[in-house]
């Protein structure tokens, strides 16, 4: 499913409704912190980190499941994460995004935090927004707070960086 754009302008409920759509068929963007959270729970960074070359900048991804394009963590039977306590800050982020500039959605408008203007969304096709019962209420400057750090972390990963986390998880 594509990303549907609203904007995110007022808190909203959420559930996660384990619908997965979330965990295939994405590209899972990754920081040094990331790689570091989750190797430091057990996992090799050769076993879920794999390279995506973007113009001149090459960023690192979480590796997808071959059969389904599925996150290598997501578990297919229950729908759930098996890393949720060491996910990703994109994770954390998604179904909402953090954009520098407007989309062209009807309704956006921009949000001042922290002496920054961003546009910040939710995606209409995930069933976790506005859900029944909610397990929790999300407000934009909690999002906005997330897209920031993953902005400030994601420009301080890079290769060197990587090795040098490689050499210091091998100690």
């Amino acid at each position: 499913m594509r990303f549907e754009p609203r904007p995110f302008t007022e808190p909203v409920s959420f559930r996660c409704e384990f619908c997965v759509d979330c965990c295939r068929g994405r590209h899972v963007y990754l920081t040094l912190k990331d790689i570091e959270k989750i190797a430091r729970r057990g996992h090799d960074p050769q076993d879920f980190v794999t390279f995506s070359v973007e113009g001149d900048k090459i960023r690192f991804v979480l590796n997808m499941r071959e059969w389904d394009l599925g996150c290598i963590f997501h578990d297919p039977e229950t729908g759930k994460c098996r890393i949720h306590n060491a996910n990703p800050l994109i994770c954390k982020i998604y179904p909402f995004m953090v954009s520098r500039k407007p989309l062209g959605v009807e309704g956006e408008r921009p949000l001042h935090y922290r002496s920054q203007t961003l546009w910040l969304y939710y995606d209409d096709s995930c069933p976790g927004i506005n859900a029944g019962d909610p397990e929790t209420t999300i407000t934009p400057e909690e999002i906005a707070e997330l897209g920031l750090e993953f902005e400030k972390e994601l420009g301080k990963t890079d290769v060197e960086g990587f090795a040098r986390l490689l050499d210091e998880l091998e100690r």
